[in-house]
This record gives structure tokens, sequence and C-alpha cells, in this order.
């Protein structure tokens, strides 16, 4: 379908709220980068509104900003600005509208360490009851300079704000986690749940999550014990989607150099998780996505990378193992300019957004009626 989005735009993020959803993306012009939005709304996208812009933003294939509603219908935005000159010295930068976007309130930061370091990579989610929770990758324990990531630990942290927009906690999640892959988040009948990628002292980085339980962080813990065991950061995280108690959680891994996708469910929001289950047919390059269907199945994208060529793919999972038939939304570049594709779900559709590499590029969407469950094994 047309998509709102104008020549130049790159870096597409979907949400979902009880009104519908929501696309984001960023359209530069020389230095100057835009964050922009559009609401879905019966067959065609809203017009774009702007949410900020600035010459001093961090902008990055893989860590892309946001625009959530929530419940009460206030609207949050967040993006990366840059804190000092050396590269990777940026912050999270937040801002709330009342107005349905016509207006922003100053932006601010979640975190307060005032450290010139990395702070990125933020997942944003409507807490039960009201008010905004988010939780980032924070640089404040690493060492200036960088490098390959430098010396110290990047860490995940987590913040929360009432409903008038007035934080009220920021703490640590996991202290020591892979550098820059993408983080997830969503919310359960018992709560938060989060989705990253871990970082052992051996270097092993697998895909660990952490429950919001009575105010506090749960014991971070594995989906499944991959060993993946690389000194370096992919770049690929996971993606998460809940309803009610149930979760599928969807990420990549290549231990022995081979590239798959898989997803796993549980039905206990997030405390365990059943065996993964293969997403991609040859090999893949990741940068997954999942939606939860009514039935309990899950929708879930990939890149899929076989005879040279990368594919925007899709397919259907049940928790049993089932799966239809993979079906192709695009051809996408193999690089790094395709970014992540994303998709959401709402009444009974799916939504799809991915960046169409070229001079400029564009960001494009699609939508396709939720098909009855037809699977094969």
């Amino acid at each position: 379908m047309p998509s709102p989005a104008g020549p130049g735009s790159a870096q597409p993020q979907l949400t979902v709220s009880a009104r519908g959803v929501l696309l984001s993306w960023i359209e530069r012009k020389g230095d100057v980068a835009t964050l922009k939005f559009s609401e879905l709304k019966g067959p065609a996208w809203s017009p774009a509104r702007t949410v900020a812009s600035g010459g001093d933003w961090f902008v990055n294939w893989a860590d892309v900003p946001s625009v959530l509603r929530l419940a009460d219908g206030s609207l949050y935005g967040h993006w990366l600005q840059k804190s000092a000159p050396d590269t990777y010295a940026y912050d999270v930068r937040l801002a709330r509208s009342t107005d349905d976007g016509q207006t922003w309130a100053p932006s601010f930061t979640p975190h307060g360490d005032g450290t010139q370091t990395e702070h990125g990579f933020a997942s944003l989610y409507q807490m039960p009851g009201a008010g905004l929770g988010l939780i980032w990758l924070d640089g404040r324990a690493m060492k200036a300079g960088h490098g390959e990531h430098g010396g110290g630990d990047m860490s995940v942290r987590g913040a929360m704000y009432d409903p008038a927009g007035k934080q009220i906690s920021e703490g640590p999640v996991d202290l020591r986690v892979c550098e820059c892959c993408p983080t997830a988040a969503t919310v359960t009948a018992d709560g938060p749940i989060v989705a990253y990628r871990d970082r052992s002292p051996s270097e092993i980085r697998d895909i660990y999550v952490s429950r919001l339980v009575a105010g506090k962080w749960s014991e971070p813990a594995p989906v499944h014990r991959d060993d993946w065991q690389i000194a370096a950061c992919p770049v690929n995280g996971p993606a998460l989607s809940a309803n009610g108690k149930n979760v599928a959680l969807a990420w990549f891994t290549a231990k022995g150099d081979e590239g798959h996708t898989y997803v796993a469910f549980s039905s206990d929001s997030g405390k365990s998780f059943g065996q993964p289950i293969r997403l991609d047919d040859a090999s893949a390059l990741g940068r997954v996505d999942v939606a939860l269907l009514d039935d309990g199945s899950a929708a879930t994208t990939w890149i899929e990378f076989a005879d040279g060529k990368a594919q925007f793919r899709m397919r259907r999972v049940t928790t049993t193992g089932e799966r239809s038939a993979a079906v192709t939304v695009s051809g996408l570049a193999a690089n790094r300019t395709s970014g992540y594709p994303r998709m959401a779900q709402f009444g009974g559709e799916l939504i799809f957004a991915w960046t169409e590499s070229g001079s400029p590029s564009r960001v494009t969407t699609a939508r396709v009626a939720v098909p009855k469950a037809t699977a094969t094994r």
C-alpha cells in the first residue's frame, strides 16, 4: 500500500496500540535527520507528522527510533542524539505529546549518568495500567575510545514513567550484555518481559529474558542455550510478542558459522520456553520479527539468504512445531542498507514495513489479511 514516508527515508518501526498501528521512520536531508510518524486509519496511512529533527543525531541502520501510543492516547517518541564529538557518545532522547503529535514537550533522557558514552537500542512499552516503560543498552561502564566497543561492560537498564510523564524508576536489568544488538520488550498478563543478547565471560552471546516482578527485574535467564561463541557483536537482536500468558520469542544464531532463525513459545508469561522451532529453509541473515495471532500461532519474519539473494520472508508457526510454507514479502539488499524489516498485527491483518535501498532509499509498506491456519511440518 502507498507509504507515507518520503524520499531519503529509512529506519522503519511499527508499534501497536488499542487504536491501531503506528509507523515511524527517519528522513534525512544533508546532515539533518527528522523523525516522522503516521497512523494506519482504515485503508491508508494518515499524513506524516514530525516528532523532532536535528543535525546532531546518531543515525544507525539497526538502532532505530520509535513512536508509541499509550492507552491514555498520549504519544512518546525516542531517538538518539550526540552528547559529544566522539563517534559513540550519544543519548536516548524521549519526547511526549498529549495532542496527537501536533506539538511535543521538550525532550529528555531516561538515564541520569551524564557520561559521554553509548546509550541506545531502546524498546518502549505500555506499562500495565498506565505510564511508559522502556529499556536500553547503556555504556556508562565502558571506557572512552570505544575501539571494538572498548573495555568495560555494556549493560541493559530500564526506566518507568507515571501517567503524567514523571520518571518513577531507573535501574539495571543485566550488567553485562552484547554491545549493539537490538533489545525487545512486551507486556504479558503477569507484567513486562524484555529480551536481549547476553554476553558471558567466555563470549557466549545467547538470547536472555528478564521479567518485571513486584517492581524488580528477575534474574536473567536464557531462552535456549545455543552456546554461540563469538568475540564480536552480531548486531542481531530478538523479537517478542505476548497475548495474555502466551509469549513468542524469535531470534538469530550462527553457531558453527551457520546462520539460522528460530522461534520459541511460552505459556507462563516467559518463565519458561519450549524447544526452538527453525524458521528459515536455507540460511538466514536474521533481523527477525514476530506477532502472536489469536489462535495461539505466531507470524514470524526474517531475512532469508539463498542463491546469493536476500529476501524478507514470513511464515506461520504453531506451538506444536507446524510451519506454513514460507512466503516472500519482498526482495532486499543483502547488506546493512536494508536495515530491519518490521511486522505488526492488528485487526486481522499483518502490516509490513521495510527499506527499499537506492538513491534515495525509501520506506515501503504492505498489508495482508491473516490467513487461516494451514500448516506443514
